[in-house]
Parts: structure tokens; C-alpha cells; sequence
């Protein structure tokens, strides 16, 4: 069996859709699926993720001649104890949580961190309520943020916006641009206030 054949039958064998496999381990069900279609392949640290998960040994997954799952030895080697070590030290700086409810397709309440500084799946939380480094969502509260009501360091917000730097229809930030914008440097449609502050008056023809 490959290794996708055996991820398949065990996450079959645990009741687990993929994307609740995939809320498990912090990755996206689109990862779970090329994993077990074998279009690619899980990184080291979720391959110890799965084993724990599964109560199989790592060799069980990646050795394509095991056919019947092995239980993980008690004695690990020294090189898996190295490895698991690693594992717990990545896992410690990430945190995800996705609620059970949902609501048009979304997790009512989305939480993402992660230590990567670009967007991914383990730092970027997509809900009704998203909070994470990067958050997408109707109310959506991070580092950068794009949601209706958003609020973070860069903010974008369709109806209101804070942040040191925010967009939005009604913002406030140390820069802030809207139609109505309130910061120490602020542009805006209709109102403006702060230290630089600028009103562009809608033209009328």
C-alpha cells in the first residue's frame, strides 16, 4: 500500500472526514486530499502528527512494503524520540481552533497563530468570527485583517476599520482613509480629523 492508500484507510477506520482531518492538524482539506490521491506528500512533522494520531509507527507510513499497521514500540528510536522532540517545539508555536458551527459554508469562529510571517494554513484564520495573525473574515481581528468589521496592526474593513494603518468606510488608525477617517494622519471622503487630516468632498456633476 502507498502511503496516501494508508492515510485514506486510517482516516477512514477513524470515522474522520478529510476536513476534519485537516482541522486536526492545522492544514487544509485540499492537503489531506493530495496526500491521499499521493500528489504530494505530508512535511516530517505532520507525518509525526499522523502517526500519534492514528497509533502507528512513522516507518508504517512511509514504507510502502508494510501492509498491516504496526503499533507505535514503546521504546522509540532515537532518532523518532528526536524527531517527536522537534515536533512538540513546532507545535508549541502554533495554535488553531475551528468551531464546529457554521454558517454559509464558514466556521462560525476561526482562530489561527502560527510563528510563519507569511500567510499560510497553520496563521490564517477564514470565518464569520476570524482571529488570527491573518484574519479574513466578517469580523476579522489580527495582524492584518479584511473582513466587514476589522480590526489590527494593517486593517481592512468594508464598514469600519481600526488599526495603526486602516481602510475602511468609517476608520481610525495613526493612518487612517475612509469616507469618514479619524487619525493622526487621516483622508477622507466626507470627514477628516486628526493632526494631517484631509476632506475630499464627493464631486457632484
Amino acid at each position: 500500500m502507498s502511503l496516501g492508500e494508508k492515510l485514506n484507510a486510517l482516516r477512514r477506520r477513524a470515522g474522520l472526514s478529510q476536513e476534519q482531518l485537516a482541522d486536526r492538524l492545522g492544514v487544509t482539506r485540499q492537503s489531506v486530499s493530495k496526500w491521499e490521491s499521493g500528489q504530494a506528500a505530508p512535511e516530517l512533522g505532520k507525518l509525526v502528527a499522523l502517526s500519534e494520531l492514528f497509533g502507528v509507527s512513522v516507518d508504517y507510513l512511509v514504507k510502502d512494503g508494510l501492509t498491516e499497521p504496526e503499533t507505535r514500540p514503546e521504546g522509540l528510536s532515537r532518532l523518532e524520540a528526536k524527531v517527536e522532540a522537534i515536533h512538540r517545539r513546532m507545535d508549541t508555536s502554533r495554535f488553531a481552533y475551528t468551531s464546529r458551527q457554521r454558517l454559509f459554508g464558514l466556521p462560525l469562529v476561526a482562530v489561527r497563530f502560527g510563528s510563519g510571517r507569511a500567510p499560510d494554513c497553520g496563521n490564517t484564520a477564514i470565518g464569520i468570527v476570524a482571529v488570527g495573525n491573518f484574519a479574513v473574515g466578517v469580523v476579522a481581528v489580527g495582524i492584518i485583517s479584511l473582513g466587514l468589521f476589522s480590526l489590527g496592526m494593517i486593517a481592512f474593513g468594508l464598514l469600519l476599520a481600526l488599526g495603526m494603518a486602516s481602510v475602511g468606510t468609517v476608520s481610525f488608525g495613526v493612518s487612517a482613509v475612509g469616507v469618514f477617517a479619524c487619525g493622526f494622519s487621516a483622508l477622507g471622503l466626507k470627514i477628516a480629523k486628526g493632526a494631517a487630516a484631509c476632506a475630499i468632498p464627493l464631486i457632484r456633476q
